[in-house]
């Protein structure tokens, strides 16, 4: 749902009475069939276009909303969610629209800029479970607006751990229920007001069958003897901490790393902060702001006067160009900077041990673990038809072979619970992964060269 950052905004085509489709209460037509091209025989997949009792009107008002709880308070079974951001246009990762169905409540669509506090709806519902598909991506926004579930269903993880090798929502919609989502209205700016027509059709149908794919998962799950890796990854998903504010987050400016000086790197930095600053302000996207490319071009170009900046092509742009005595401040304030102020040519590095490619060098013994360790991984990944980054994340493996002294299962069991693995994984490579650590040549044991 990230959009590039620096596209042109879709806007609606017309305003419209707020938020109100066509048709409004109107049943779905039927729906159309469409060719399935990666199919060689069994059901053609049916476009769906609208929900089958049609798009409900956006809920904007404490009335409404009112409306909103008792109906899905009396409601039965789980609660599907999903919700619709601005990323690429606006600044941060606010929720703009949130869409929830429940059998007996039917779909809501929810202005959450309009009602930031959806606490009452959360309180109505108590322990219901909620369906999602890529659960981490919506669950910060739906903390922000009050709403923590005591439990979820993670239709995306589900699909991963069954091993299926397309988990986007259309892809496992269509596997698995012959249903075509169009995606076409992924990438909106669902900040505009109105939405139109066509946005709200998209936004209900992301949560029209996904209780019935939930139930279609679990089932596989359980018969794959899965399920219970599914609870464990679900709750580990819902339970997950706030992300860790980025050091120097500078650093990621697309390009960097073709700047080769640190007077270039503080160019970027310099041009970074201000850059943010001016997009908070705003509230719009930073790369919409000034493109990447623009501050990359400064950084190694290291203009000396504003006239030298504007011969730089990246900032011959019309906007750009029109901008750049406006940034042509913090350029200057970068040249001018001592050298004990000047940026350090790599990033930190954070606790995390270097680079793989550096092992051989640095720590021979932990290159060996690793490779004996992604044979272990890569055979129990066929095993359990699993992604591999599913049965452990890489960066947990990695630092358990470059930290790893002795100690056996033991060690390694303690090692990946302190890095948050779940225990289905513990279970299936602590011992494995002990034993490929511990039946490794000693370095002294290695052959000597003849000097």
């Amino acid at each position: 749902m990230n959009p590039p950052n620096e596209t042109t905004p879709m806007m609606p085509s017309e305003a419209g009475p707020l938020f109100m489709p066509p048709k409004f209460g109107a049943t779905a037509p039927p729906p159309e069939p469409v060719a399935n091209d990666d199919a060689t025989d069994g059901p053609v997949a049916v476009l769906l276009t609208e929900p089958a009792g049609g798009v409900p009107p956006v809920t904007t008002t404490a009335t409404e909303l009112e409306a909103v709880v008792a109906a899905f308070a009396a409601g039965t079974g789980p609660i599907a969610a999903d919700a619709e951001r601005a990323s690429g246009f606006r600044y941060g990762q606010a929720t703009y629209l949130v869409q929830f169905k429940r059998d007996g409540a039917g779909i809501a669509l929810i202005d959450a800029d309009a009602l930031p506090d959806l606490s009452s709806f959360h309180d109505a519902v108590g322990d219901a479970e909620y369906v999602f598909h890529a659960a981490s991506q919506d669950l910060p926004g739906m903390h922000d607006l009050q709403i923590r579930p005591a439990s979820v269903f993670d239709t995306e993880l589900a699909a991963r751990l069954l091993g299926w090798p397309k988990v986007g929502l259309a892809a496992v919609v269509e596997r698995e229920l012959s249903f075509t989502l169009a995606k076409e209205h992924s990438a909106q700016d669902w900040s505009v007001r109105p939405l139109p027509a066509s946005w709200l059709a998209y936004a209900a149908l992301d949560v029209e069958v996904l209780i019935e794919l939930r139930d279609a998962l679990e089932g596989y799950l359980k018969d794959a003897g899965k399920l219970e890796w599914a609870h464990q990854e679900f709750d580990a998903v819902r339970l997950a901490p706030p992300a860790e504010p980025k050091v120097e987050p500078w650093r990621r400016t697309s390009g960097t790393a073709t700047v080769r000086d640190t007077r270039g790197l503080a160019i970027v930095r310099a041009l970074w902060d201000e850059r943010d600053a001016e997009a908070q302000r705003r509230d719009i996207t930073p790369g919409r702001v000034l493109r990447d490319a623009a501050i990359v071009a400064a950084a190694r170009a290291k203009p000396s006067s504003l006239e030298a900046l504007l011969e730089i092509p990246e900032w011959r742009t019309r906007g750009t160009k029109r901008a750049a005595s406006r940034w042509w401040p913090s350029i200057e304030a970068a040249l001018q900077l001592k050298e004990n102020q000047l940026p350090a040519k790599r990033g930190p590095h954070g606790d995390g041990p270097p680079q793989p490619r550096m092992w051989a060098d640095k720590r021979p013994e932990a290159a060996a673990r690793l490779t004996a360790a992604k044979e272990v991984i890569t055979e129990l990944c066929e095993t359990h038809v699993l992604p591999a980054e599913n049965l452990l994340q890489p960066d947990a493996l990695r630092r358990v072979c470059w930290d790893y002294t002795g100690g056996g299962e033991a060690f390694v069991r303690e090692f990946l619970a302190g890095r948050r693995a779940r225990a289905w994984q513990i279970d299936l490579v602590a011992a494995r992964l002990a034993s490929a650590f511990e039946n490794l040549p000693s370095p002294d044991d290695a052959p000597q060269r003849d000097l």
